[in-house]
Order: structure tokens, then sequence, then C-alpha cells
């Protein structure tokens, strides 16, 4: 899954509009606006808990890359680590198909 992840994620960043970094990420969330979040495998528990639980009351799926904030960033095409990232357009990708279709399921409180 991680590649069909990557290869999705690279093409939305180039084709749709994705909001990149924690704090932007957790404000989407919150205004409802974000389709889907991408979590960094390591992301801080605090910051992975605070995010999960915004993200549970805006009904807003969560996906973890299977890589470090640095792969992320590297994904994305960004010399810097991204620790999370919403998603607001796919545009030419098929990411949230993806996520949907991977088993990724709605992250619950205490999940």
């Amino acid at each position: 899954m991680s590649v069909d992840l990557s290869r999705s994620l690279s093409i939305a960043v180039r084709t749709g509009k994705v909001i990149l970094g924690f704090k932007e990420t957790l404000d989407f969330v919150r205004g409802g606006k974000a389709k889907l979040v991408v979590v960094a495998k390591n992301i801080p528990a605090d910051m992975r808990a605070k995010l999960e639980r915004i993200a549970s009351l805006a009904k807003t799926p969560i996906v973890e890359f299977n890589g470090s904030s640095l792969d992320l960033g590297a994904v994305c095409d960004k010399p810097y680590t991204v620790t999370a990232l919403a998603i607001r357009d796919p545009g030419d990708s098929d990411i949230l198909k993806l996520a949907s279709s991977t088993g990724t399921r709605k992250r619950r409180k205490g999940s």
C-alpha cells in the first residue's frame, strides 16, 4: 500500500490542493475542509492524539504514511519534514478511493 499511497500523494500534491503541516492541517480539519488526513509514522503521540480527536469530530479519515516525516516530505517534493497533511482536493489522484478501499477507517476516540 505504501507505494500506491506514495504515488497517489505525489499526484495529489502536484495536481490538487494539499495543506502541509500539523497546525495548518488541524485548522482545516476543524473547519471541515479536509477530505483526508495523512500523518507520518513518527508523528509525536500528543500531536497524533489531538489530530485524531478533532478528525473524529469532523468525521475526517486519517491514514498513516508508512515512513518518517522526512520521507513524507520527500514524497511531497519538499526539502523539509512533513508530519501531517490534509487533502482538500485530490486533483488527478485516486487517494480518496485508495484510502477507503484499503480498509482505512475513520478514527474513533480511543483508537
